[in-house]
């Protein structure tokens, strides 16, 4: 007798139109930075949900400045997702103490990841992004076996080290049969605040030309500046706090991109 397909369970989230994962190959170049700004950009136009699936790593309460609150609980049981800054957030980092290590084996992540995609009330949506943890392991593959995605996109920095990583986890997406909707070049740059110069902080290597190889398009390249790092420390983030900075500028012609390759009856 054959083995159960394991994607067999997939089944669409009700009332949540486009899941959008956000990955990255490796830690450390902003992934959940540009995931929390994308959905944010996004929420402009549409109904926004944001869920933070690092679960070893959860960033993004503190982040979006409500690392203090606590999700309600309807009565059929449900988690009522954190609302700020017109966007539906949920995180492990809700529900337990920020300094306290998740030590949990992969059984344990499947079961967390299908309570925050089955037992949170996320209401009618047009986009839910997904941060993923780095990398290419239990958390991705329980998300892409729980429920249809619309597609990923990848943050890399500019280098061949980021690169390396990506190749990975793009060969994994591409296993899954998940589409593969851009990528984010962040960190690509930095300028010079005296004279306007542009910078570069990281070596270009080919993440262009690999890219352009599997003509996947890309979505935009995020300057750093500092500015963002430390909204995102205090909890607001600079498309909030400076929305025509060229950083928030950016993140908004970003989630254009990446909205327009969803038809409009999709969104309406």
């Amino acid at each position: 007798m054959a083995a159960p397909n394991p994607f067999d369970q997939q089944a669409q989230i009700p009332g949540v139109k486009h899941i959008i994962a956000v990955s990255s190959g490796k830690g450390g170049v902003g992934k959940s930075t540009v995931s929390s700004h994308l959905a944010l950009a996004l929420s402009k136009k549409y109904k926004v949900g944001l869920l933070d699936a690092d679960i070893y790593g959860p960033s993004l309460p503190r982040m979006l400045g409500c690392l203090k609150q606590k999700p309600a609980i309807t009565p059929e049981q449900k988690l009522i997702p954190i609302e700020r800054y017109g966007i539906k957030i949920m995180s492990i980092g809700f529900l337990i103490d920020e300094a306290a290590a998740v030590v949990w084996r992969g059984p344990m992540l499947f079961k967390a990841m299908d309570q925050f995609l089955r037992d949170v009330q996320w209401g009618e949506l047009d986009f839910l992004i997904v941060d993923l943890p780095p990398g290419t392991g239990d958390v991705q593959l329980s998300l892409a076996q729980k429920v249809p995605l619309a597609g990923a996109v990848i943050v890399s920095t500019p280098q061949n080290i980021s690169l390396i990583d990506v190749k990975k986890a793009v060969d994994m997406f591409q296993r899954l049969q998940i589409p593969l909707l851009g990528v984010v070049e962040n960190m690509s740059y930095m300028i010079n605040p005296v004279n306007q110069e542009r910078i570069q902080l990281f070596p270009k290597g080919e993440l262009d030309s690999y890219f352009d190889s599997l003509k996947v398009p890309k979505l935009g390249e995020v300057p750093f500046n500092s500015q963002v790092g430390l909204g995102c420390e205090a909890g607001i983030p600079v498309i909030e706090s400076f929305p025509q900075s060229a950083e928030a500028q950016e993140f908004m012609q970003i989630a254009n991109k990446l909205a327009a390759q969803f038809t409009k009856s999709n969104l309406n």
